[in-house]
């Protein structure tokens, strides 16, 4: 009996200590489906909060980035509507934040200076915003401006600034030495080129389609891209040079640069003729001056030689005796 007591409770025991390890693997098995759960989710976190901080240097390193033409000028936006009366406005520019302009309301004081004085003369502040405005711009003005507004408000801003230069108009031109004998089969060589340009494209299309195109990165330095046509075609080419920010364009005139060869040889034969003829007349005109000073005969015999002249008939330069025996067959 005490045999059958012991032995329930111990099965009883065994039994309760069943149900305390099931329970104990249940909570602990609970715990870990919420970590499992959990666990992407801080990841996802930790990976947005870092990419936010790396938005929020490079905004700071590179800043916002503004585009001009040489000799223009831009404004720098401080996107405030009004300055207040405790703000103070701080320009900096370059890599070591030199200052460059700085405007205060309590003190109503404006100014702009730079150590080496490539601003002189050329920044503005508006005094209601506090933009900055660079007249004139050139290469020397390029790089990163950051402003510092300290008041109620703390506000960091920057500016990366791209100046271009002024492109140049494509000129094109012949490069062509001479043609074919079947115009319909011959090809006209051109070249577009331009000069003194940098971080510029220079293409040729036919119509709105790009047929070829050469870039080039480095300073001051000459483009030039071929072009083969037939000489009998009518589409239309142009050139284009273009960087970021603008373009030029120089259209293809095909009949002024590219002649065919039966119109050359046309103009080549006339000009040939015209020097014969020239040379021919010379002659002639030596040997009468010639003859006349050389001797002394009737009017006749002037009247005969000019005539034969006329008609490039006779030699005028024959000896006397011949011109005699001539004037008395006439």
């Amino acid at each position: 009996m005490n045999f059958n007591i012991i032995s329930y409770a111990d099965a009883g025991c065994e039994l309760g200590g069943s149900n305390a390890v099931r329970g104990g693997f249940t909570q602990h098995f609970n715990s870990s489906a919420v970590r499992s759960h959990t666990a992407p989710l801080k990841k996802m976190f930790h990976k947005f909060v870092l990419f936010c901080l790396c938005c929020w240097g490079l905004t700071g390193v590179f800043g916002e980035s503004v585009s001009v033409t040489e000799g223009d000028s831009v404004t720098l936006n401080t996107n405030v509507t009004e300055i207040h009366k405790r703000d103070t406005i701080m320009w900096k520019y370059g890599a070591g934040k030199s200052k460059i302009a700085t405007m205060s309301k309590k003190k109503q004081n404006n100014s702009c200076d730079f150590p080496d004085g490539r601003f002189r003369d050329r920044l503005k502040l508006d005094n209601q915003t506090g933009s900055l405005t660079i007249t004139n711009i050139t290469s020397e003005h390029a790089g990163l401006y950051e402003l510092d507004i300290s008041g109620a408000k703390k506000t960091l801003k920057s500016f990366n600034v791209s100046v271009y230069a002024r492109l140049p108009v494509p000129v094109i031109s012949s490069n062509s030495s001479n043609c074919s004998s079947s115009s319909s089969s011959s090809y006209c060589s051109l070249v577009c080129s331009v000069v003194n340009v940098s971080h510029v494209t220079l293409s040729w299309y036919t119509g709105n389609s790009l047929l070829s195109s050469i870039s080039v990165s480095d300073l001051s330095i000459s483009l030039s891209l071929l072009l083969e046509v037939e000489y009998q075609d009518k589409n239309s080419y142009s050139c284009v040079i273009n960087n970021p920010i603008s373009n030029q364009t120089q259209h293809l005139d095909i009949s002024q640069l590219c002649h065919t060869c039966s119109g050359t040889a046309a103009v080549i034969c006339v000009f040939t003729v015209v020097i014969r003829l020239m040379h021919s007349l010379t002659l002639i005109t030596v040997s009468l001056l010639f003859y006349f000073s050389s001797f002394s005969f009737s009017d006749s015999s002037v009247d005969l030689c000019f005539c034969c002249w006329i008609f490039v008939d006779c030699s005028c330069s024959r000896d006397l005796l011949h011109l005699q025996e001539t004037q008395k067959n006439c």
